[in-house]
């Protein structure tokens, strides 16, 4: 079976433009979950390059699972387990005591949501080449 590595890494690039692109229309809990999604599939880009396969959606869980050789470095696990906080709680209301996830999600977290995404994503991409 050919390996989908480079469909995953598409998909998790296309993922980070749409959060930017979500981040300009203000819809920022969308930016933010859709950076944490892209971040998911840089990693799993990485497992299906390795021929090996990945459960689950927690990025720094996916990462921390990695052979010893690919384990990423301190500041971009920091980024994974930022990512990880946008999974829930920017698509349901029951996240929070009151109110909805759009309520909380600022133009400065939607930032800080691509930022780490990026760096997660230029991580995996260069275990690919």
């Amino acid at each position: 079976m050919p390996s989908r590595a480079q469909d995953w890494m598409d998909q998790a690039r296309r993922d980070l433009d749409a959060a930017g692109r979500n981040l300009e229309c203000g819809i920022f809990e969308w930016a933010c979950f859709i950076s944490q999604q892209a971040g998911v599939k840089a990693v799993k880009a990485v497992f299906q390059h390795l021929n090996a396969e990945a459960w689950g959606h927690s990025v720094s869980e996916l990462l921390q699972v990695l052979p010893e050789a690919h384990l990423p470095p301190p500041d971009v696990l920091a980024s994974a387990r930022e990512l990880d906080t946008y999974y829930i709680p920017t698509r349901y209301p029951n996240g929070f005591p009151a109110g909805a996830p759009k309520d909380y999600f600022t133009a400065q977290k939607a930032r800080e949501a691509i930022t780490h995404a990026e760096a997660v994503v230029r991580f995996c991409e260069g275990l690919l080449h």
